[in-house]
């Protein structure tokens, strides 16, 4: 067994010579699960069979801001241990040790400022070019930039859905951070307070949930690249009152695909969930070669509730 916090020097003799005799696992920040000592250890799929098993293990997860600002860094569990200093050493040991070490990073400065830049679009679709304009740097720059960021953990890039029933699906795929507490300390929201009521809560609730999902997954040494996925289009079609077509521009947060069947999640901060919500779910149905699961919310709503039959609204208790 072979163990390390950079995974660029543990891989890198070993790929070859233990190829196809190795499992390789990827442990990120401690879950919400392991921080409330939830023994469940199912990945996230919201099928009635999953939240009647979650149902028997559910924790009250009590003040939901301070946690998501904090962050998932095992280090940070302590509460002695200063949350500005932890993150202000970790930058600059993962910048001067880990990427100095890749790559052969001439402004460090301009670095950081990259990674600042990709933090304010955490939850957002990443378009290569507005970072570069604002760091001042290629677009070249930029995707290897962002390539190292992915490879050494702190993002995750969030593949769009397609299907040939999908013609019109927008292909640009999300970013998001792995952990929030990061994400919190380079945008400098310094307080659960300010974070919970700032004009970037929607996406760091949205990253949170994402970054739990993939835990999920993770954490039972189970793949998720190839299960969990977004959706942005305009394929969307109804009838108007005249009887002809059209279409909207619709999305979908997230979309876990297993075995055959379709399940799409919304993220809500909202505390009241709504069936409109889930207004954009609808366009699966052309995709006739794949059935449609459960569709769920997840929000802050305090107890489970079923919207429709096959719409139900989850508390963060059930991630």
């Amino acid at each position: 067994m072979l163990t390390g916090s950079q995974q660029f020097h543990l891989m890198r003799n070993v790929t070859e010579s233990l190829a196809g005799r190795m499992a390789i696992l990827e442990l990120q920040g401690l879950s919400l699960r392991e921080q409330a000592g939830i023994s469940f250890n199912q990945p996230f799929v919201p099928t009635k069979a999953y939240i009647e098993a979650r149902k028997k293990h559910l924790v009250k997860y009590d003040s939901i801001w301070r946690t998501i600002h904090r962050g998932a860094y095992p280090a940070l569990q302590d509460e002695d241990v200063s949350w500005k200093i932890f993150y202000r050493s970790y930058l600059s040991t993962y910048i001067d040790r880990d990427i100095s070490d890749l790559t052969s990073l001439k402004d460090k400065g301009r670095f950081l400022n990259f990674l600042v830049s990709m933090a304010a679009r955490t939850g957002q679709m990443l378009n290569y070019k507005n970072v570069a304009d604002e760091v001042g740097v290629s677009i070249e720059t930029a995707r290897n930039w962002t390539s190292l960021l992915e490879t050494s953990g702190l993002i995750y890039i969030l593949k769009p859905y397609s299907a040939s029933a999908l013609k019109r699906a927008i292909k640009t795929p999300k970013l998001f951070f792995r952990d929030t507490g990061l994400v919190s300390y380079l945008t400098k929201w310094m307080t659960p307070e300010a974070l919970a009521v700032g004009a970037m809560n929607s996406n760091i609730f949205e990253t949170f949930v994402i970054s739990e999902m993939l835990k999920s997954y993770t954490n039972v040494g189970q793949g998720y690249r190839d299960h969990v996925f977004d959706y942005r289009g305009k394929d969307k079609y109804w009838k108007k009152a005249d009887g002809t077509m059209a279409s909207i521009e619709s999305e979908i947060d997230v979309m876990i695909e297993e075995n055959g069947i379709l399940y799409p999640i919304e993220i809500k901060m909202s505390a009241k969930p709504d069936v409109s919500m889930a207004s954009s779910f609808d366009v699966l149905d052309a995709v006739i070669e794949k059935k449609r699961g459960m569709s769920a919310i997840i929000c802050l709503y305090e107890n489970i509730l079923y919207l429709r039959d096959n719409l139900v609204a989850l508390p963060l208790e059930f991630l």
